[in-house]
């Protein structure tokens, strides 16, 4: 057990000190990438959205004013 904690205390250590020093990987991934994965997240969203919304008949449960009246009033037979 004491190996084990003290293996897991040098991970959180080495955790910290890369943190603190900066990553170990490039500053400039966002400056290269960011826009474009960005525009092509936005760009996929809009087309999974779209054809959902399009092409697979779901019915949405929108709004029933207007499309629904109620039935007439029934009187009971004596």
């Amino acid at each position: 057990m004491y190996r084990f904690a003290k293996a897991a205390a040098n991970l959180g250590g080495q955790a910290v000190r890369q943190v603190r020093h900066g990553s170990t990987a490039p500053q400039n991934f966002h400056s290269k990438y960011g826009m474009g994965v960005l525009v092509s997240g936005a760009v996929f969203c809009s087309t999974v959205w779209g054809y959902v919304l399009t092409q697979t008949g779901i019915v949405w449960n929108l709004s029933p004013v207007n499309r629904m009246s109620p039935k007439p009033w029934r009187v009971a037979e004596e």
